[in-house]
């Protein structure tokens, strides 16, 4: 079998390299500056969307306007030589379909195709003197209302969501939060709330919806408190009444030139009356959660360091801890945590060893100071334990290995820190020196659960490079590894202990390499979810390879990616399956396969009703039963999906709730 791999890999490689040529100029300024978000062939990624075509009807001048000017929010502008926004224009103008039309002679009026419009203004507050039902008033000012419904700030600053009752109003709250990004610090996605069952999930409908203005393909989460609900753009939060959607206040600052990859935000996390929110340059911003009043603004890193963030940030104590990216553009990863109150940095965690500690001797080269091991997505905590748990992304340089000899600790990794401290207390590396970008920016989800006959602190993952893990988390000890895809060729199995059996020639390569999974991965960063009841642990999953191209890339360099060189999809065809596995034993036990392209990145949802909420393929939001994987409900969206779903009880009902495209949509039951 290895013989027979190691032909058909030579006889590929052989293949491809007779039919690439060398890259031009325009090629190889496309592969720095672009193809991270936009693919290798300018056909797409999870950061962004084909751009091949998008050069027709746009004369060269347009084309400068639109690179330097960014599409806010979710493109920057980048700072550029305008002889290489030159020549990248040329080599997508080589991309063009036959047919298409060519460039105007002159512009049109306009600003190079920049999109979107401008926020909506924010209403000043009006004074008003209302009676509740109990005969007591309330006045203050009045931030929203409709017919039904009016939310009121008071003069100490704390708000009041109201309903109408004849001329008088009551007051509602919500009795069960959602408060951070995967619920409760455990990252399972999952509800004990039981008014959604199998009989009546059916009669699910959508309650109200909010579209987010110059949203596209959001990513976050929103999160509840006391009846609120906060939804984030990039460097933009709202806060909504939960009940009705109704906007309450608005946050947001100017989108900052020149960051890399900054096009995103999932969300924010609260503690008492503050808010935490990640910003595009790299800072964590405090902000009063009743008034969005700015309390405090932390600069994380120098974004013109190639830094950035995008993550919603983790509470835990009196602590925040924030997370930055960049691992793409070969920033050097940390986890930093800072003081609620204040927001002075309390301890900080890098994640590529400095040189004589630890762990730097995994990296053998001059990479390391611009390692990459971004810690973009949110982690989680165990407050028996003490510990919090982080996945860290793919080493810089990510498609060329060859200055970075090693493991690269601790990239592609778990580690778990003393949350007090940030002291390393254990890590798991799952994809040693990684050359396809798979980064473990997975949910490391913590389940109690008897395992070998005894209960037992377990953490499970599934992850990009195609293996579902168990550990214990109590040391990190290695328990399960079970491929989970069909299409895997890098790897033959697990030691023991847990590390990838490497299968030879699978590494990118000058005529490119064809590997599975694809640098999406078989799976990625939306929600998974685990139901106690059935045992089962439920995620999205994706057949699919790439061709992973090497390019020399000697030189960081600020203001560019770090890539080593690009990658793009084989061309065969990808599926996307909603998957339910054993714990114990890593095998299915049923599958939703989803018709379409495998472009959608929603997550799941469990209830402790046994039901799975997850977002399919082609933008429904749909029910299936947890045991059996029979699909029991599903409203259309007609969105793209790239956020996941949660659930909170406002006014005695349960809602679910998620993120379409730039619309929040709200389930209830019918009163």
């Amino acid at each position: 079998m290895r013989i027979q791999i190691l032909v058909s890999s030579f006889v590929i490689a052989a293949t491809l390299s007779a039919q690439t040529p060398a890259p031009t100029p325009g090629q190889r300024a496309f592969e720095i500056r672009c193809a991270r978000c936009h693919g290798g062939d300018a056909r797409g990624s999870d950061q962004g969307p084909a751009i091949f075509n998008r050069t027709a009807g746009r004369t060269d001048a347009q084309m400068l306007a639109l690179v330097k000017e960014g599409v806010p929010p979710s493109m920057p502008g980048l700072q550029i030589p305008d002889a290489e926004i030159a020549l990248i224009t040329a080599h997508l103008r080589t991309l063009q379909p036959a047919g298409a039309p060519p460039a105007p002679a002159a512009a049109p009026a306009g600003r190079g195709g920049r999109g979107g419009g401008a926020l909506p203004p924010v209403r000043p507050l009006v004074r008003e003197k209302i009676t509740l039902i109990d005969g007591k008033t309330l006045e203050g000012g009045v931030s929203g209302e409709g017919f039904s419904d009016k939310q009121m700030r008071t003069d100490d600053g704390k708000l009041h969501l109201l309903r109408r009752v004849g001329d008088k109003y009551r007051e509602v709250t919500s009795t069960v939060d959602w408060p951070t990004y995967n619920g409760d610090y455990s990252g399972n996605r999952y509800t004990k709330m039981t008014q959604v069952t199998k009989l009546n999930v059916g009669r699910l409908a959508a309650k109200w919806s909010f579209p987010i203005p110059q949203g596209n393909n959001l990513q976050g989460t929103p999160v509840v408190v006391g009846g609120v609900m906060y939804v984030t753009n990039v460097n933009t939060v709202y806060a909504l009444d939960a009940g009705t959607g109704r906007q309450i206040w608005r946050w947001n600052r100017a989108t900052t030139p020149g960051t890399l990859s900054a096009t995103s935000n999932r969300g924010v996390a609260v503690a008492g009356d503050r808010l935490f929110v990640h910003t595009d340059a790299a800072h964590l911003v405090a902000l009063n959660r009743f008034t969005g009043e700015q309390l405090w603004d932390a600069e994380m890193a120098d974004y013109r360091q190639n830094y950035f963030a995008t993550g919603a940030p983790l509470t835990v104590g009196n602590l925040v801890i924030g997370g930055v990216g960049g691992g793409e553009s070969g920033a050097r990863g940390f986890l930093p945590a800072y003081d609620q109150a204040t927001g002075k940095e309390v301890w900080r965690f890098w994640t590529v060893p400095a040189k004589g500690e630890p762990g730097s001797e995994t990296w053998q080269g001059n990479d390391a100071e611009h390692g990459g091991a971004p810690t973009w997505l949110t982690g989680t905590y165990d407050p028996v334990l003490d510990t919090i748990y982080w996945p860290t992304g793919n080493p810089a340089k990510e498609y060329n290995g060859d200055d970075r000899k090693g493991d690269n600790l601790y990239s592609a990794s778990v580690v778990a820190l003393d949350a007090k401290t940030g002291k390393l207390k254990w890590h798991f590396q799952f994809t040693p020196h990684d050359l396809w970008d798979w980064d473990a920016t997975e949910t490391p989800v913590l389940v109690d659960a008897t395992w070998g006959g005894q209960p037992r602190k377990l953490l499970l993952q599934a992850n990009r490079n195609g293996y579902f893990y168990v550990l214990d988390r109590t040391n990190g000890k290695f328990l399960l590894g079970t491929p989970f895809v069909k299409q895997l060729t890098w790897a033959s199995g697990l030691t023991p202990e847990g590390r990838p059996i490497r299968v030879p020639g699978q590494e990118p390569s000058t005529a490119g390499t064809r590997v599975c999974p694809s640098q999406d991965g078989a799976t990625n960063w939306y929600a998974p979810t685990y139901l106690p009841s059935t045992g089962l642990f439920y995620f999205h999953a994706f057949e699919s390879c790439s061709i992973y191209t090497k390019r020399d890339q000697p030189t960081w360099v600020a203001g560019q990616n770090y890539l080593g060189g690009t990658q793009r999809n084989d061309g065969s065809p990808r599926t996307h399956t909603l998957k339910a596995l054993n714990i114990q034993t890593g095998k299915l036990v049923w599958e939703i396969n989803q018709p379409g392209s495998a472009r959608s990145w929603g997550g799941a949802l469990g209830t402790a009703t046994g039901i799975v909420f997850f977002q399919e393929e082609n933008g429904a939001m749909m029910a299936a039963d947890g045991a059996t994987g029979k699909t029991l409900w599903r409203f259309e969206t007609n969105q793209l999906w790239k956020a996941s779903p949660m659930a909170y009880m406002f006014d005695g009902k349960q809602y679910l709730s998620a993120i379409a495209g730039n619309t929040v949509y709200a389930f209830a039951l019918p009163d």
